[in-house]
């Protein structure tokens, strides 16, 4: 067991004095809601803010411009420890609420938000604050106790898409940086108030299947005599909304032929761009569709990229389209690392479980009694204010997987685990206990995440976690050295081992930060959601 000793002492302490601190960031960044590479307060809010810390920070890294890579030094000299961790600040269209005990959406500039404008839902925005706290905390006591070290702070913008560790990986961000630190709000049982043992998370990939119809004057049935590419008379080229279902059907009923019933991998899909809504009866000349998929095993991804492949090549064919892929992630299977993990569970130990006080309490029973539930005396979950430790929290995990599964669902911290030591673990988030009858619907929890009696619990404890992990990482060599020594003996030598797996992103690697993704926009009518909502929703 880890002992508080007078550097962690002060580090712990820190957070305590700074929760006022970081619970109005939180709120800052979960009010701004930002999706995937379109998070630009974000950034530029943390960019001002590691700055004003003494960070020097490159902005737009690895060429996304709502990424950055910052660091600080204190006394460090080759050889001294280097400890890398991340924030995470992207939201989720379609998930608009506000930090309130009914369903309602957030207010904007010029009144009420969509309702598929995004929101936090995971959420992110506390996921960031956390290791800023824990960041700030280790460098306080670095400079009180003059220890010597580095720290690299990433922003890891479009984390629902898998995208921005692959690329910094790829354009070799993460190289000489010695540990890593991992940290994620709790979204499933038993992975609460823990750490990831062995089973880490699987690979992620995604690509854009883009469908143009450039020649439709050349469609089969045209008329040749027609004075115009196509006459009102003759048939017209499928065009691209055709290719696009035509794939989209094609990979519904190629699910099966995909991948055995095996292994948690799944699949998923997403429309960004829908041919000429203003058109009256021309073809569509360009239309798009995104596939992110989840796998256990590389050839098991490579396999499912292999039939969209062969789909997109047929549904093009079939209405007259050329067809063309884009990636936009590839991700690594994480790797464990024991020495890392215990480490970091005995300073949340030391740290303590969240624990939910009478305002969170009153909050949780406000929203139960909106529902028609009869509100709880004790409302919340009860794992989410207990420890368990790793080993117990692998073993239910693995109840679910077959012997042979190394890795099990998606994210892309795993991308660490290839250049260093990592740890990844999971702090308790509020969640509602269940009621017979009774599913929660999302707002409940996406409220949650925003009310800060609610959430301020989980920041506190995971912010204390990385804190005194970063202290232990940087006053123990012989810690940090068995971590590394566990890490090239996992990756058969390390860097270029006989175990190692290189990025699977080129170093040439271009973000596809020009599509259509989702956002907020500004036009004549104020700021609003690209997909305004109607009058009275």
């Amino acid at each position: 067991m880890t002992k508080a000793t007078p550097e962690k002492s002060f580090t712990l302490d820190w957070i305590d004095s700074h929760m006022a601190d970081l619970s109005a960031w939180n709120q800052t960044i979960w009010h701004y809601a930002e999706p995937a590479l379109r998070e630009y307060k974000s950034a530029a809010w943390y960019v001002d803010r590691l700055r004003q810390e003494g960070f020097e920070v490159e902005v737009g890294s690895g060429g996304m411009p709502t990424a950055f890579s910052a660091t600080w030094s204190n006394k460090a000299k080759a050889g001294d420890p280097v400890i890398g961790t991340y924030a995470e600040y992207d939201a989720v269209p379609g998930n608009c609420q506000a930090a309130s005990t009914r369903k309602e959406p957030r207010q904007g500039p010029d009144g009420p938000f969509s309702r598929h404008a995004a929101g936090h839902t995971d959420p992110h925005s506390a996921l960031g604050i956390s290791s800023l706290g824990g960041v700030l905390a280790a460098k306080a006591a670095m400079e009180k106790f003059s220890i010597a070290g580095t720290i690299r702070y990433f922003g890891e913008p479009a984390e629902k898409l898998r995208l921005s560790k692959p690329v910094h990986a790829a354009k070799g961000y993460y190289d000489g940086i010695d540990a890593f630190l991992s940290f994620h709000p709790t979204y499933m049982l038993p992975l609460v108030n823990t750490v990831r043992w062995d089973t880490h998370c699987g690979l992620g990939y995604a690509c854009i299947y883009t469908f143009d119809c450039i020649e439709p004057e050349n469609w089969l049935s045209a008329d040749p005599d027609s004075p115009i590419p196509a006459s009102h008379v003759s048939a017209r080229a499928p065009g691209a909304n055709d290719a696009l279902f035509h794939m989209f059907g094609m990979t519904k009923q190629a699910q099966s032929n995909m991948l055995p019933f095996t292994g948690g991998w799944s699949i998923s899909e997403a429309i960004l761009s829908a041919g000429q809504a203003t058109a009256d009866n021309l073809p569509a000349q360009t239309a798009q569709i995104q596939y992110l998929w989840r796998a256990p095993t590389l050839e098991m991804a490579e396999t499912i990229a292999r039939v969209l492949d062969n789909n997109a090549e047929a549904a093009a064919k079939a209405a007259h389209c050329r067809w063309t892929r884009t990636w936009v992630t590839k991700s690594r299977p994480g790797l464990a690392n024991h020495v890392m993990a215990q480490a970091t569970y005995d300073n949340l130990v030391l740290a303590g479980a969240p624990q939910w006080g009478a305002d969170a309490i009153a909050a949780a029973q406000a929203m139960q009694k909106e529902l028609g539930i009869t509100p709880m005396a004790k409302p919340f979950l009860p794992a989410i204010e207990e420890l368990i430790e790793p080993q117990e929290a692998e073993r239910r995990l693995r109840q679910t997987l077959p012997p042979w599964q190394l890795n099990s669902t998606s994210d892309d911290y795993t991308e660490y685990c290839w250049s260093a030591p990592t740890v990844r673990f999971y702090i308790g988030r509020p969640m509602l206990k269940g009621a017979k009858g009774v599913n929660y619907p999302d707002w409940v929890m996406n409220a949650l995440g925003g009310i800060p009696s609610c959430i301020d619990p989980m920041i506190r404890t995971a912010s204390k976690t990385i804190g005194a992990t970063i202290i232990d990482l940087m006053t123990k060599p012989d810690l940090l050295k068995a971590a590394k020594d566990e890490w090239r003996d996992r990756t058969g030598g390390g860097v270029g081992g006989d175990k190692w797996m290189a990025p699977l992103l080129p170093k040439d690697f271009r973000a596809p930060i020009d599509f259509r993704w989702p956002e907020y926009v500004t036009t004549a009518r104020g700021e609003g959601w690209w997909i305004p909502a109607r009058d009275g929703e």
